[in-house]
């Protein structure tokens, strides 16, 4: 057994256990029904899905015998398109956090929970059918020369998901520039009309700011070596490089609930709340601004 399967099998058991707790609490605290909530719920749906499509590639490749294509395509396939719905609940959020700030005085009346659910439910479908494609004749088992790094996939499909995924860290890149600038301009609007929390605000903008540092650097680094490699690379590579690269791009589900649940303070109080049956004095429960971004 290689053991970096084993170490894949490993991180998707603990991003299906992280993810699960996440989708617990959201299920279980009635006040997290706001568009922003589903669609972190999104997110940890997928990431959910891509732990347990790691663990059934691991269990397809190792304990099933004989070796089945039905099998074998369909944890390819749960993998595709669980870190595509990832991805798209990645930008997904992204945008609502843009429009959230772009439209701040008719966000809420335009963004209803049933709108919501529409768009990430029309998501889904597009992810799923991805997921389908390598049931569908999209995979190289009757041609192992075509294949990629990502087999079953062959090189041609591979460089198309490549090319995509870059395409929609750009747009995301974009966003939160332009989430940047809208922060500063508010902060600075704030600030004016209220000179006593201009250092406050400041203060909340700085920790915004570090939270799109954050967001946006660690997604780069756990995926862009890995769509880049994808791009160029083939099945004639050391399969050390693929794993090398592949493991970074699985840790960033295992990061992803860190970042947009475990940091929001309602989510935070659902936890202390199930945990303990309390919440710590030293608890802040300030409310976001404009420039929490």
């Amino acid at each position: 057994v290689s053991p970096w399967d084993i170490a894949l099998c490993a991180t998707g058991t603990a991003v299906a256990g992280e993810n699960a707790l996440v989708l617990a609490v959201l299920f279980y605290t009635p006040s997290l029904r706001a568009p922003m909530f589903l669609l972190i719920g999104s997110l940890a749906l997928a990431d959910l899905l891509a732990g347990l499509g790691l663990v059934a590639n691991f269990a397809v490749r190792y304990l099933l015998r004989p070796p089945s294509e039905a099998a074998e395509l369909g944890a390819a396939g749960l993998l595709l398109a669980a870190f595509s719905a990832s991805v798209c609940s990645l930008l997904a959020i992204t945008v609502d956090r843009y429009l959230s700030l772009y439209n701040a005085l008719t966000y809420h009346s335009e963004r209803t929970l049933g709108f919501t659910c529409a768009m990430v439910l029309l998501m889904w479908l597009l992810c799923l059918g991805i997921g389908l494609l390598p049931l569908l004749g999209w995979n190289c088992l009757r041609d192992q020369s075509a294949c990629s790094i990502l087999r079953p996939v062959t090189k041609d499909n591979a460089a198309v998901l490549a090319v995509t995924f870059l395409l929609l860290f750009a747009l995301m890149m974009q966003l939160y520039l332009q989430i940047c600038k809208i922060a500063f301009r508010h902060a600075q609007q704030i600030a004016v009309q209220h000179q006593f929390i201009a250092t406050a605000q400041a203060t909340s903008t700085r920790k915004g700011l570090s939270t799109l540092s954050l967001i946006l650097g660690t997604f780069a680094l756990c995926w862009i070596p890995f769509a880049i490699y994808s791009l160029v690379a083939d099945s004639s590579y050391p399969v050390v490089y693929t794993y090398s690269l592949a493991l970074p791009a699985t840790c960033n589900s295992l990061i992803n609930p860190i970042i947009y649940a475990f940091r929001n303070p309602d989510i935070q109080k659902s936890l202390w709340l199930a945990c303990c049956g309390c919440v710590p004095s030293t608890f802040s429960s300030r409310p976001r601004t404009s420039s929490d971004v």
